[in-house]
């Protein structure tokens, strides 16, 4: 296992997914490696299955992966930690739940693994009611500053803000932001991030003096006919992160 991620010393890592081994190198390519490439558990009918597969993703990109749920299904969250256990991947997705699970099977540090918070409609206030039973009852709302440590307590790198939808919840995101900055912790905007809002969102994230930012871009760059992310696009958002860098 390549234990590092290949952008520890990088402030910006892209997260996209990838519809297949080739597609993934391809998008890997065309980040120049500042990329992981999301490989989504729930498409898996069991853990074998997904290993298997995972498998072939790591050995053709560094070991360049991430563990998803897909579209942040709860259910999803013990399989992940599950496949996650064997694979050592470099990234993991998990509810808000699931994430000392994940970091105790992992059995290590290095492996980045997000904690999914989501947006309230207030300023400074997230719900972590993001699990398999939680995510069924009312909102569980604490302050950023809150789920950070406790994030924290159970081994978690980062908050994965979800579902943003683009730019609804910016003055939200711009809080979650200014939290993760002062207390050290990555951050993972999420939901409705495309190629006209990416720049903004990240410059946000950037200004507020986060220390690793690792936006999502899912559906707005995958072709509808193919269901592969464009590598065109992915260049695209890497000329986007090296203008906003520079």
């Amino acid at each position: 296992m390549k234990k590092t991620p290949n952008y520890v010393e990088d402030r910006i890592s892209l997260n996209v997914l990838a519809n297949s081994v080739e597609n993934a190198v391809d998008c890997y390519k065309a980040a120049e490696g500042y990329a992981i490439l999301g490989v989504l558990s729930k498409n898996y009918p069991t853990d074998e299955a997904a290993i298997a597969d995972m498998k072939l993703y790591q050995a053709a990109t560094d070991n360049a992966l991430s563990v998803g749920l897909g579209a942040g299904d709860p259910n999803q969250s013990q399989m992940v930690s599950r496949i996650s256990a064997t694979l050592q991947p470099q990234h993991v997705n998990q509810v808000f739940t699931g994430v000392g699970a994940s970091r105790a099977l992992l059995g290590q540090s290095e492996t980045i693994v997000n904690g999914l918070v989501s947006p309230t409609g207030k300023v400074g206030i997230v719900n972590i009611a993001t699990g398999p039973l939680s995510s069924g009852q009312p909102a569980g709302e604490v302050s950023i500053e809150t789920a950070i440590a406790l994030l924290k307590d159970m081994g978690g790198s980062s908050i994965k803000f979800f579902n943003m939808k683009g730019l609804t919840h910016i003055e939200e995101y711009k809080a979650v932001a200014k939290a993760c900055a002062e207390n050290d912790f990555y951050l993972e905007p999420t939901g409705g991030i495309d190629l006209e809002n990416f720049e903004e969102i990240v410059q946000i994230a950037v200004d507020a003096g986060v220390k690793k930012i690792i936006p999502h871009v899912y559906s707005s760059i995958i072709d509808s006919a193919t269901g592969d992310t464009r590598p065109e696009d992915v260049k695209t958002l890497l000329a986007l992160v090296k203008k906003t860098l520079a």
